[in-house]
């Protein structure tokens, strides 16, 4: 957790409120978790405008505008997609940052080149848009959190770097 006791999302409110910035989500392996996590925090309401679970490739498509031919050439899981999921959640609500998390939890639907544990979380903004990739050894829970972690933890690094902290 770094310097402060204070959790993730809430040194992510903190940050959204100082900076008067919002943000949105979009969610695949996660299932919600990390939106869940957000609106933990009282007075979310101010920052955090939605965010959409999309675990079908076709919601990818439809709800979040990612490309069906970077489903097709790359897969739900890789880093093109993930930023098209978060540039996808910041158009649809008008957010000044989104983040994006697919990825395989487990403990099935793992192949040889995408290992079960392997995830993308990704960051759009107005300055860019960024992506990680995780590649997790735990249970289908404990991938999930972790996934949901990485996520916050890019936001606030992003946001704290803004701030030029």
């Amino acid at each position: 957790m770094g310097e402060t006791d204070e959790l993730l999302e809430e040194q992510l409110g903190r940050l959204l409120t100082e900076a008067g910035l919002t943000i949105a989500t979009a969610e695949s392996c996660t299932g919600g978790l990390i939106s869940h996590r957000i609106t933990n925090i009282p007075g979310s309401s101010n920052y955090f405008l939605g965010g959409v679970v999309s675990y079908s490739n076709e919601a990818k498509a439809r709800i979040l505008g990612v490309a069906r031919r970077s489903l097709e050439l790359y897969g739900a899981v890789s880093e093109p997609v993930a930023v098209e999921m978060a540039r996808g959640a910041r158009r649809l609500f008008h957010s000044d940052i989104a983040i994006s998390a697919t990825g395989i939890a487990g403990p099935t639907g793992g192949t040889p080149e995408k290992p079960v544990g392997l995830v993308y979380v990704a960051l759009a903004a107005p300055d860019g848009e960024w992506c990680e990739r995780h590649q997790w050894a735990g249970d289908r829970e404990t991938n999930k959190r972790l996934t949901a972690e990485a996520a916050l933890g890019m936001a606030v690094r992003y946001l704290a770097q803004r701030k030029g902290t």
